[in-house]
């Protein structure tokens, strides 16, 4: 058993309490971990020691800051292999996946910002000979970072390099389903000698800690990344005593595929948008819309390809999918596909739990599905299921995919698949979405904001974005 604990104040400790709780692994449905079941005490301590070295770390020059960031950047990239496997075993994600993406994307988080904030600048406006005003971005204080199970490392890190690169300090709660590599990132931040107090870590229920950091009334901006329902109640908390918020939350994306796409390439890819992670991704594309006059040999080739995916043992290699998450994550998915058939829908490919043999015989596995014959007000088109789970429906015109690609409470991203430029930019400008992608998924430039609309969040994510939420822009105005 790993005995995972609390990061404060430079600090490994166990919960006030010393009670901890077990941490599975989904691909085996083995306790192989403990977890602090912290509460508020240890979020006030976790509190008084960022609010402790705020003055400190605010105060060092920006290239001091970025060396620490940096350092722990080269520090996350030397672990990989680690730290792949240690995410792997946390999270059910295939081995290869976590050492491609998740933890490459979490250094170049630390990377990224570690860089970004020696080149960002301030603004400054002449009135023509009367004064000049010149406006800083100061850091806010103590911000409060809370992130979700699907990505652990890479949205933990999101989060905290952008917030300590402005020069605040951190109090952070990962998710209590996937918090291994959140630990192993706070042995990394003591092996680099981050300052004590700058960075802590507290584990435990979302209900706890998670609210507890929410609720405080001296840490000003939270930063949320996660479920739709949860980011209305931390709005319902957070709003009232006026905290800065980012919440970045859930999608039911759309995926249009036209007639006159690059075949091959929207098929390829449109395998990938849909079961990613397990289709644990709050960017999959859930509901794929293809038009007519391809729709049955798109459709078939979709269930060729979805087909030849491999679950299995997510260590092992040539396994394409995963475990899902937990076992009662597993059963939620499972419950909409039960849904879906309720509705009049025709189950096209999977829609069971997988059972494998040997290790994983009790893991949480799921065949990557494919539902066909579903209307677009119906909950299985509406809600987020958050799994190895897609729609598919044909569509004539533009003009009648728009508006079901519109129809959900959600705008997060959408994807596009013409060869028409013009059609491209008509589509993409009418989408209701914060992020687009034309002809490619999952693109992303660290420089570019990201979140959504409608229901999909509040505020926006990623380069000058995440500095500027993480700051508040003083002006000064000096008469000549």
């Amino acid at each position: 058993m790993i005995k995972i604990q609390n990061y404060i104040n430079g600090s490994f400790v166990d919960s006030v309490t010393t009670q901890t709780f077990n941490n599975t692994n989904p691909a085996t449905g083995k306790t192989y971990s403990s977890i602090p079941d912290s509460n508020s005490e240890d979020v006030e301590l976790a509190y008084k020691a960022a609010q402790g070295t705020f003055l400190g770390w605010k105060s060092l020059s920006i290239n001091e800051r970025s060396q620490y960031l940096l350092k722990i950047a080269s520090e996350i990239q030397n672990q990989l292999n680690e730290l792949a496997l240690a995410e792997t075993i946390d999270n059910g994600k295939p081995l290869w996946l976590a050492k491609k993406v998740d933890i490459p994307r979490a250094a170049a988080n630390f990377h990224f910002y570690g860089t970004g904030i020696l080149h960002w600048d301030a603004k400054a406006h002449f009135m023509e000979g009367e004064a000049v005003n010149y406006t800083t971005h100061n850091p806010i204080g103590v911000a409060g970072c809370i992130s979700p199970w699907n990505l652990p490392l890479y949205l933990f890190t999101w989060k905290i390099a952008p917030a300590l690169a402005t020069g605040n300090t951190v109090v952070a709660k990962p998710s209590e389903v996937t918090p291994m590599t959140a630990y192993l990132l706070s042995k990394i931040c003591d092996k680099v000698g981050l300052p004590k107090g700058v960075l802590n870590i507290v584990h435990g229920y979302g209900n706890k800690v998670g609210s507890a950091i929410v609720s405080h009334t001296k840490i000003p901006v939270i930063s949320f990344t996660g479920g739709t329902s949860t980011g209305a109640e931390i709005a319902r908390i957070a709003a009232p005593m006026f905290k800065k918020l980012s919440l970045e939350l859930g999608g039911k994306n759309p995926n249009i595929i036209f007639s006159d796409c690059n075949f091959e390439q929207a098929l390829k890819t449109t395998v990938s948008s849909s079961f990613a992670n397990q289709g644990q991704i709050c960017l999959c594309g859930s509901r794929v819309f293809i038009q007519e006059d391809i729709y049955e040999k798109f459709k078939n080739a979709l269930i060729e390809k979805t087909n030849k995916l491999v679950v299995g043992d997510p260590e092992e290699n040539g396994v394409t999918t995963g475990a899902m998450v937990s076992e009662q994550h597993m059963k939620k998915v499972l419950s909409y596909i039960e849904l879906a058939k309720q509705e009049g829908g025709n189950v096209l490919v999977g829609g069971k739990q997988k059972k494998l043999e040997g290790r994983c015989a009790e893991g949480y596995f799921i065949e990557p599905t494919i539902i066909e014959g579903l209307t677009q007000d119906c909950r299985t088109n509406q809600e987020e299921i958050f799994g190895p789970v897609i729609t598919i429906e044909s569509f004539k015109t533009e003009e009648e995919v728009i508006e079901k690609a519109n129809s959900t409470k959600y705008g997060l991203s959408a994807t596009v698949w013409t060869e028409d430029v013009r059609k491209s930019h008509r589509v993409a400008h009418n989408l209701d979405a914060g992020i687009i992608w034309v002809n490619t998924w999952l693109l992303r430039d660290l420089r570019t904001p990201f979140g959504g609309v409608k229901n999909s969040g509040v505020g926006r994510e990623g380069g000058f974005e995440a500095f500027q939420f993480f700051t508040e822009p003083k002006n000064i105005c000096i008469k000549l």
